[in-house]
């Protein structure tokens, strides 16, 4: 069934690309003959290249595939994309033919009129044009985002103030980081630059809400020391993501499949990080203390899996008068957290999972993604009533192999009193 999907995938690819060869040839009509032959050259690369991508999709599927083929391959499918969207304009132009046509079926044109038969040239040629500015465009600017846009760090400061918040936690630093995604990283430089900008920030705690990895302990291997960089006075916590699981590969058997996880609880213990499996812990200084809550992945749409306990994770945590949770998915919070009458002491909920699409635009005054059609808090700070959530943004990436408008988070987040 799958080969035929791609087949399929396959047969578009072709039709889309020689669709677009058309629009490169009409444009250079008027061109020299060197000109000409260098840009048609780099056009049937570039074709035969996504062909050829999709032929091996279809024997070698893509999770198998090593870091530098996925990322030469994002570069075919942007420009495969991008081309699909500047074929729309040749598709509008030859609607227009295809009705005028229709109109000559049942209407006699002068055959002395000259102007209409050199009209429809000038106008495909328009079209054509629009079509190549229209895919070079955003080829070029997610290109950027793969080059620049993933390592392009963002440090994100908020404040939350809460009226029931211990006197001694005035101020209190917190460093909340998510959806690492060590499996998309081709070195370790990157990361290790990350975790300098976290220590940079001298947090009191560091909180990771998730998806370390893409799908397999495995990937953790070239950063296991990266990890340790990671030091705060009141700990490192941290809980796991949907990702963390395995869920989207095929494994031998259940037996690897759970291997690998509990290979993973082994890499948040070995880098000193104190991972919460639907369990509280407390953060205590001058005598006074605060109860940090972690569960598994909980999705409160699409149907992502629902590992967590939150009933678990709060049972006993009352006597602390001010409670942080650590919870993957923001739909939790939406469709749990701030509903259930049982977890309105929560105070503030850190999450991440949406990556806010790795691709949107914010300026000041104004914040839009494709996420925000999916999940009502997708990126910042959201309130309801007396409770908070956070949605990191992400630190790393996973399917485009780039940000753009987006950009990696670092959350700097200082807690006060009302």
């Amino acid at each position: 069934m799958l080969f035929f999907r791609f087949l399929l995938f396959f047969i578009v690819v072709a039709l889309v690309e020689i669709y677009f060869l058309q629009a490169l040839k009409t444009i250079t009509l008027d061109y020299t003959l060197t000109k000409k032959k260098f840009i048609l050259s780099i056009a049937y690369v570039l074709l035969f290249f996504n062909l050829f991508i999709v032929f091996v999709a279809m024997f070698y599927p893509p999770p198998q595939w090593n870091m530098v083929f996925r990322f030469v391959a994002a570069i075919g499918l942007i420009f495969f994309i991008c081309k699909l969207i500047g074929s729309s304009f040749l598709v509008m132009d030859d609607l227009v033919r295809l009705f005028k046509w229709v109109i000559k079926l049942f209407k006699k044109t002068p055959t002395s009129v000259l102007k209409d038969n050199s009209e429809p040239i000038s106008r495909m040629k328009f079209f054509s044009q629009l079509a190549v500015t229209f895919t070079i465009i955003p080829a070029v600017s997610f290109i950027y985002g793969m080059v620049r846009g993933a390592y392009k760090y963002r440090i994100h400061k908020v404040k939350v103030t809460a009226h029931n918040l211990p006197e001694a936690f005035e101020g209190f630093k917190i460093v909340h980081l998510s959806d690492i995604h060590c499996g998309s990283f081709m070195d370790t430089k990157p990361l290790i630059k990350a975790f300098d900008l976290v220590m940079e920030q001298q947090p009191d705690a560091i909180f990771f809400t998730g998806d370390l990895v893409n799908n397999e302990t495995k990937e953790t291997e070239p950063h296991l020391e990266t990890y340790k960089r990671l030091k705060a006075p009141f700990g490192v916590y941290s809980c796991l993501g949907n990702h963390d699981y395995g869920d989207y590969v095929v494994w031998d058997s259940p037996e690897a499949k759970l291997k690998n996880l509990n290979d993973l609880k082994k890499v948040h213990e070995q880098s000193g990080w104190r991972l919460l499996m639907n369990e509280h812990v407390a953060i205590e200084k001058n005598g006074q203390k605060i109860g940090i809550l972690g569960i598994e992945n909980w999705g409160g749409n699409l149907r992502f899996p629902r590992y967590g306990r939150l009933d678990y994770a709060h049972e006993g945590s009352e006597q602390y008068p001010f409670k942080i949770l650590l919870s993957h998915d923001p739909s939790h919070w939406d469709v749990q957290v701030s509903k259930d009458e049982r977890f309105n002491d929560i105070d503030l909920t850190l999450s991440g999972h949406t990556h806010g699409m790795q691709f949107g635009i914010e300026i000041p005054g104004f914040k839009w993604s494709p996420s925000q059609y999916i999940y009502k808090q997708w990126a910042g700070l959201y309130k309801k009533d007396n409770q908070y959530l956070y949605v990191n943004r992400g630190l790393g990436f996973l399917g485009y192999p780039g940000r753009l408008g987006i950009w990696p988070e670092i959350t700097v987040i200082e807690l006060s009193r009302s």
